[in-house]
């Protein structure tokens, strides 16, 4: 009998896909998709059939019905069904095209022909990781990479999902860049992305775990950090950066709402950085941020 997977739909404010993509990505599910609908998104993510027993999807709505409650709005709906193996590895793929991001980036499925373009192009399949630059704070952030780069550009990357910030840097012209995740799938996506760039694995540097894991791994500190996870994620994370940077270091920062950029904002502050700039799309927000 062929492996069924369980299709779990859920139709949500836009101003909640990243808490969604969050929270769906703790609760293991995997290959997520997202388009619109009306004035809602359409979240799609798949878990193994043998593995929905193993989930509580009453604490997922709940968990998902309190983050919306909080932003005063409405509760997210919740489908699900079932599909086959082959229905599952091609369902989510459906919903993604390339994609124009910022000045210079194309974003291209990598089951989909290379396109005609003077665009740099980030060929990707994200897997089960969160990163396909269809979301404001993946988008927010390779667009603000474009203004920091050189050729002798070190990065930490925070966070680093499938690995879409990383690969963006590097092609635009940074020496190196050190990726770090706390989810192995993370890990394992980030250097297939690497993989089919064509980028060497010296370059790219990524491993399980988070900034203790940097301090190890950086044999100086870095030039710039990028980190888009979420407000309160960051908001932890914060006063361990001291230790891989140095006087001149910059960072970008997303997966924060633009009400939150406060707090993060006072924590940076406590902790020897200043925001430079803010960027914004809709809800979201991305900080510019230097040493001071």
């Amino acid at each position: 009998m062929a492996n069924t997977w369980c299709e779990l739909q859920i139709i949500c404010d836009p101003v909640l896909e990243e808490t969604v993509f969050w929270q769906l990505d703790q609760f293991g599910f995997r290959g997520m998709a997202s388009e619109k609908k009306g004035d809602f998104r359409l979240i799609r993510s798949y878990l193994p059939s043998q593995e929905v027993q193993a989930v509580d999807l009453e604490v997922l709505l709940q968990n998902l019905s309190e983050n919306a409650k909080s932003m005063d709005l409405a509760v997210p709906e919740i489908h699900q069904q079932q599909l086959d193996e082959e229905d599952w590895a091609n369902s989510w793929k459906q919903y993604w095209h390339p994609q124009e991001i910022g000045d210079r980036f194309l974003i291209n499925p990598a089951w989909l022909p290379t396109p005609d373009t003077d665009r740099i192009i980030i060929h990707l399949d994200p897997g089960v990781a969160f990163g396909t630059g269809n979301h404001q704070t993946t988008q927010l952030c390779l667009e603000a990479l474009e203004g920091h780069i050189n050729s002798d550009t070190v990065i930490a990357d925070i966070g680093c999902g499938s690995g879409i910030l990383s690969i963006g840097a590097l092609l635009l012209g940074a020496s190196q860049v050190y990726a770090v995740d706390v989810d192995p799938l993370a890990v394992q996506s980030t250097a297939s992305n690497r993989e089919l760039n064509a980028i060497e694995p010296e370059r790219l540097i990524v491993e399980q775990g988070s900034v203790e894991q940097l301090v190890s791994l950086v044999s100086a500190p870095v030039d710039g950090i990028v980190c888009n996870i979420l407000a309160e994620v960051i908001i932890k994370l914060i006063p361990q950066w001291n230790a891989i940077a140095h006087a001149s270091t910059w960072g970008i920062l997303s997966g924060i709402l633009v009400n939150q950029a406060a707090a993060v904002s006072d924590t940076l502050t406590q902790h020897g950085w200043r925001v430079t700039s803010q960027l914004q799309k809709q809800d979201w927000c991305c900080l510019n941020i230097h040493r001071v």
